[in-house]
């Protein structure tokens, strides 16, 4: 059974980090693109990050840019996703996703798999 789950979500001060996890089970992460996603309430889900299967290349959006960084690691069939200087903005439930193309994806609807999703919210 095909199964992706996030955690690491939370409550942190403006300026603070977390560290999102997205562990995979039924099949390898590596052979996937694998992507972070977000959901603010009353908006629509937004692609902030990506990493292609194989690691060959990385796209972030310019709202995350230079401040959340997306890793893997392939002995623990987990990607992260590092999230510093966090602002009030970036309060919402975090997703990640699993694409079986293997390539530099950001709309949702190229993603087959998808976990339940954490939340993060950022405030003082």
């Amino acid at each position: 059974q095909v199964q992706l789950v996030e955690s690491g979500g939370g409550l942190v001060q403006p300026g603070g980090s977390l560290r999102l996890s997205c562990a995979g089970s039924g099949f390898t992460l590596a052979n996937y693109a694998i992507g972070w996603f977000r959901q603010a309430p009353g908006k629509e889900r937004e692609g902030i990050s990506c990493i292609m299967s194989g690691d060959r290349s990385i796209w972030y959006s310019p709202s995350v840019k230079g401040r959340f960084t997306i890793s893997r690691d392939n002995a623990k069939n987990t990607v992260y996703l590092q999230m510093n200087s966090l602002e009030s903005e970036d309060t919402a439930v975090y997703y990640c996703a699993a694409a079986k193309g293997g390539g530099l994806y950001y709309a949702w609807y190229e993603y087959d798999y998808w976990g339940q999703g954490t939340q993060v919210t950022v405030s003082s």
